[in-house]
């Protein structure tokens, strides 16, 4: 895949872009990739490979069965379904995978858990302003809740 424009009238090449508007991009980390280093995107990120650093998508965090993640991921949903050492800060919802293991903390509005994944942490439901706003719940105590 080229990342220049195929006319170059005066000797320079320009970048073209390759991101779509409006933050639907789709990063992915391969298998056999390894990136030691924080990630931020707009789009959505599929890791296949490890990744040790903070991961921040806006949309959507994929973890594949061998994906591996030693950090923190901060997104509005995830779907994981290899092994996260970090705490875990959903907006929306976040799906565990038969074939996930988990250890850190889970901060979600919606959890799904399908059978044989496995979560080594608290897990703390609550809605989505709360999530954003860091605060806690009226009873001035967190909702948790130990999943093993």
């Amino acid at each position: 895949m080229a990342i220049f424009n195929s006319k170059d009238t005066k000797g320079s090449a320009e970048p073209r872009s390759t991101s779509p508007a409006g933050g639907n991009s789709l990063s992915i980390i391969a298998a056999g990739t390894r990136i030691d280093g924080d990630i931020e995107t707009d789009g959505v990120i599929r890791i296949e490979g490890r990744v040790e650093g903070a991961i921040r998508a806006a949309r959507q965090v994929l973890i594949g069965r061998q994906g591996e993640v030693i950090g923190d991921i901060t997104t509005r949903e995830a779907v994981i379904g290899g092994k996260v050492e970090g705490t875990i800060s959903a907006t929306e919802r976040l799906e565990v995978q038969s074939t996930s293991t988990i250890t850190g903390d889970i901060n979600t509005r919606a959890i799904a858990v399908i059978e044989g994944g496995k979560i080594n942490g608290t897990v703390r439901i609550t809605d989505a302003k709360e999530l954003s706003d860091d605060e806690p719940s009226r009873t001035g105590r967190p909702q948790e809740g130990a999943v093993s």
